[in-house]
């Protein structure tokens, strides 16, 4: 089962070097991987998707616990929460695509970032489901390339009611 866990961690040198090196040492695979500061510049949070059992999973957090720069580590899977990822596509669609081309980024809420005679960079943002689709749709109409970041979650604010 995949897992998206999120690693909050001092911003050092070194710790993403350390987190990455627990995975491979322990013959785990980091399916993605993003990282950035957060609204403290001295602590940033790691979103790693990673396949495994209810059992790796434990030991993969018990085992980043363990390092000295890691604040906090959350399994957001279980909990309710929100996740993104961002693409990049560039698109060379032959003349009876163009139309459509734009037509598809507009229906996805995409923007054309970039273009050319020939080429339309297009940004689309939205959970893994969404990008996948672009993607396909886009396939038969001439992608040169893409480029996509890796998940980037949060977990959803609980509102507790007052009795």
């Amino acid at each position: 089962m995949r897992h998206t866990i999120s690693v909050l961690v001092e911003n050092k040198f070194g710790v993403l070097s350390r987190v990455s090196g627990l995975f491979s040492g322990r013959g785990y695979n980091i399916e993605s991987l993003s990282v950035g500061e957060t609204i403290d510049p001295q602590v940033s949070v790691m979103t790693i998707v990673t396949k495994g059992d209810d059992w790796i999973i434990e030991q993969i957090s018990k085992q980043l616990n363990k390092l000295i720069d890691v604040i906090k580590v959350t399994d957001l899977t279980e909990l309710d929460h929100v996740e993104r990822e961002m693409v990049l596509i560039k698109v060379s669609p032959r003349q009876e695509f163009k139309a459509e081309v734009l037509r598809t980024a507009e229906i996805f809420r995409g923007r054309i970032v970039d273009s050319s005679q020939n080429t339309y960079t297009i940004e689309i943002t939205g959970d893994e489901k969404k990008i996948e689709a672009f993607i396909e749709i886009m396939r038969p109409m001439g992608i040169k390339e893409f480029v996509r970041t890796g998940k980037v979650a949060i977990a959803r604010e609980t509102t507790k009611r007052k009795a």
